[in-house]
């Protein structure tokens, strides 16, 4: 027999919040961030007492927070809570809850509030938080007022059960739970006499039915290759952006497909499929370039294309797709729209791993696969060797150095605008099993460095590379680096700049370009690692960044600089992506 938790039985608020927790804990969950705050105090002891099944981790900014929390259930494939106090505290999670339901990532978010005779009558630090989330919750509800009632503690341990298997089916996401609280928040004396509940609750009776299960299968029965598939020689694969919970199995399904249909594989960068390459003989690494020769874009036109996952960056890929018009089938598991060219589409809504494929082909049947190969085989080599011979830091080389030295199995975080783009460019082919992470559900760059940190925390050191823009604009990260286990190394192309504008036509235009698409900030990168007590090194060649990065050390941030110029980064991307597919 196992009693309550005496501080529990302190006050009704101090119960409920009890019981709340004691029930995550029992789903599985182990990680939960909280924000400073009052109105949230009954939940912050209660998560205290949970340590260390539950390890708590205390953030100052709620932004940083929310994104580190998303990192965290990236990285792990769990959901993450996040606590906040009222006010306007939960409105800065608002853009990682839009992330989070963009990517699939599981968050539950406990924002306390005022009682309801409380609110609309300017009592302090109280806004309107009902569906503060608007429709991006995968489920959302207010809990009712702390009750010791054993019919509302029961209403209390179902409720926490649904918020949190709707975080995880039928498709990962965020769930809100508003959650009231009146005074006292403190573990003080309320007045309510809970003795008479020991005898009653029997936490081993209450708790039984709880069980830890993070996955929630879907039931699918194997899904058999369609027979137009079968005799379709002009088809391909496209293997998009996909952060999967088992990248090899995922990679293994992708090549069987392929192998089965003997159609070729275009690999997005931020495809698993790229960093596991031995498995894949019909591999396309370098379609974005290949596509920019219009002569081979027009021979390459297929009838069929079945597009794993979210459809890749590329502006060329899609832009060729929307012109050629192919039957196309999208297979994920969301139950979203996932073609934004609105084509001859048909949503599967399986993963890869529930096809059923009967046998596997190792040679091309159809001069269009041998095509491909050939044309990757030719541009890759050039693209090679020009970057191979670069000695001078510039920032395409970047993406492509680091695809081939890294430790095995490095969690590597990818900050949005031009590393995403250069990755999808020049990340070459690799059995590393490097795992790529990204926050591309709404492509912002809020909460860069908080998403990485959240990733690397108790992980394999890990690696970010960002510009210098989507660093600073989430410099409050810095701040979680005494929570922080583990280690973070943060390449940072440093342009002085949003590079990604100078790509678009409005940099011909200047004024107002540099001042507000250029937006430069002349910050000396040293002075504020220092300011955060993180390591710093300006990296001056290609040879030094390769000896910064492998080996990896196990513990704390640092930052390797890597300074650019932007105009110049631009004019040589203009410069060559047309020409490695030229000949």
């Amino acid at each position: 027999m196992f009693d309550l938790m005496p501080i529990a039985y302190r006050n009704v608020n101090q119960l409920w919040a009890y019981i709340l927790t004691e029930t995550l804990k029992r789903l599985g969950l182990t990680c939960a961030i909280i924000c400073p705050g009052s109105r949230s105090t009954p939940l912050a002891v209660a998560f205290a007492q949970q340590v260390p099944e539950i390890e708590a981790i205390s953030i100052l900014d709620e932004r940083s927070a929310a994104f580190f929390a998303l990192g965290q259930a990236q990285a792990t494939g769990r959901a993450v809570v996040l606590v906040c106090t009222s006010g306007t505290a939960g409105a800065n999670f608002y853009s990682a809850v839009i992330e989070a339901s963009y990517s699939h990532v599981p968050l539950l978010i406990l924002t306390t509030d005022r009682p309801p005779e409380l609110r609309d009558c300017h009592s302090g630090q109280t806004v309107d938080q009902l569906r503060l989330y608007g429709n991006y919750p995968n489920w959302q509800t207010e809990l009712a007022l702390p009750s010791p009632d054993m019919g509302m503690l029961a209403y209390l341990r179902q409720t926490v059960i649904q918020s949190w298997e709707r975080t995880q089916t039928p498709t990962k996401g965020p769930v809100h739970l508003n959650i009231p609280f009146r005074d006292p928040l403190a573990p003080l004396p309320d007045g309510i006499n809970l003795s008479y509940l020991r005898s009653q609750f029997h936490p081993e009776d209450f708790f039984a039915g709880i069980t830890n299960n993070n996955s929630f299968p879907m039931p699918y029965a194997p899904f058999p290759i369609p027979k137009e598939w079968k005799e379709c020689d002009r088809g391909i694969i496209i293997a998009g952006v996909a952060q999967p919970s088992q990248p090899e199995e995922y990679c293994r399904a992708i090549a069987h497909l392929s192998q089965t249909l003997k159609w070729p594989v275009l690999a997005e960068g931020l495809s698993p499929v790229r960093n596991y390459a031995e498995l894949n003989p019909y591999l396309i690494s370098t379609y974005d370039l290949i596509l920019r020769n219009q002569q081979l874009a027009k021979q390459l036109a297929p009838e069929m294309v079945i597009q794993v996952g979210e459809m890749p960056t590329s502006k060329e890929l899609r832009t060729w797709i929307d012109a050629t018009q192919p039957r196309r089938w999208v297979i994920d598991k969301s139950d979203q729209n996932l073609d934004p060219l609105h084509g001859r589409t048909t949503h599967l809504r399986i993963s890869v791993e529930d096809i059923k494929v009967e046998e596997k082909n190792l040679s091309f049947s159809s001069d269009y696969g041998k095509k491909w190969c050939d044309a990757e085989a030719q541009v890759r080599l050039a693209v090679d060797q020009t970057m191979g011979k670069i000695d001078e830091i510039i920032e395409s080389k970047a993406a492509w150095l680091i695809s081939q030295i890294l430790p095995p199995g490095t969690p590597l975080f990818i900050a949005n605008s031009m590393p995403v783009r250069d990755v999808e460019y020049f990340w070459k082919p690799n059995n590393l099993g490097v795992r790529s992470h990204f926050n591309r559900g709404a492509n912002g760059i809020d909460g860069t460095l908080s998403t990485a940190l959240g990733i690397a925390h108790r992980q394999q050191s890990s690696v970010m590379l960002t510009g210098d823009l989507a660093l600073l604009h989430d410099t409050n990260g810095f701040l979680i680096r005494n929570k922080f286990v583990g280690h973070l190394t943060i390449v940072l192309i440093n342009n002085n700049g949003g590079g990604i504008f100078e790509m678009l036509p409005i940099a011909k235009f200047d004024p107002p370009f540099e001042e507000f698409f250029g937006t430069p900030q002349d910050i000396d990168f040293a002075q504020l690692c220092a300011t955060y007590n993180v390591q710093h090194e300006l990296i001056t060649s290609w040879q030094q960044l390769q000896q910064r990065l492998n080996p990896l050390p196990a513990t704390g941030i640092r930052v390797l600089e890597l300074r650019t110029n932007r105009k110049h980064d631009a004019k040589w991307r203009q410069d060559n992506l047309r020409k490695f597919a030229t000949d």
